[in-house]
């Protein structure tokens, strides 16, 4: 329904910043929460426990983010060292992230049937599908086991001892594979947003049964 109205690129461009800041928002605040329940003060000490968009954005990220939906916050401070059990709790911390934006989804999605029974503006409709598909698009990004994004640090501590110390030793190419993505956006970007319009499809399927 969305795709068949027009919405022009001012438009959409307001629109869309809402949803973005949102998603940024929430993953990172979700970091810092999940960080401190295991013991790590650091990003409380330094501010980032913060619904405030301006305490995570990442400006070249930020851009990135408007320009083709795929982007970055600057990354909530953890040490490791002040964690209980660093190895399992830095699993939950990276997925703590992504989960948070799959969680604002499903509530976005939830919030457009409730509204479904009412007249809906289109400005708010496409304001709301489009928080509900980037907080995906962040969460599915971000699960990809590329340095320095969240599904590396899982993999890392998934891995045995010896295979996470090799995999890690990969960190140093991590920036290179995500600019060859950026590049090469004509091969690889439709597969991820096909992928994304899949779970968005399936995702609004099942909240008409909850």
């Amino acid at each position: 329904m969305i795709g068949r109205r027009k919405v022009n690129s001012i438009a959409r461009f307001a629109l869309s910043a809402p949803g973005i800041l949102l998603a940024i928002t929430v993953h990172e605040v979700a970091h810092g929460w999940t960080a401190y329940a295991f013991g790590d003060p650091t990003a409380k000490r330094a501010g980032r426990l913060t619904f405030n968009p301006l305490a995570h954005l990442d400006i070249l990220g930020t851009i990135m983010l408007f320009l083709v939906h795929f982007g970055w916050a600057r990354p909530v401070p953890v040490d490791p060292y002040n964690l209980r059990n660093p190895k399992r709790d830095m699993i939950w911390i990276s997925l703590a992230g992504p989960g948070a934006n799959i969680l604002t989804a499903f509530f976005l999605t939830r919030l457009m049937r409730l509204l479904a029974g009412i007249w809906l503006p289109d400005p708010l409709l496409y304001l709301l599908y489009f928080g509900m598909h980037i907080n995906l698009i962040l969460a599915f990004f971000n699960l990809l086991p590329v340095h320095p994004l969240d599904g590396e640090k899982v993999l890392v501590g998934l891995l045995p001892p010896w295979s996470a110390y090799r995999f890690a030793q990969l960190e140093r190419y991590g920036p290179l594979i995500l600019i060859a993505v950026l590049l090469f956006d004509q091969m690889v970007f439709p597969v991820v947003r096909g992928t994304v319009g899949l779970l968005s499809s399936n995702l609004g399927r099942w909240m008409i049964s909850f």
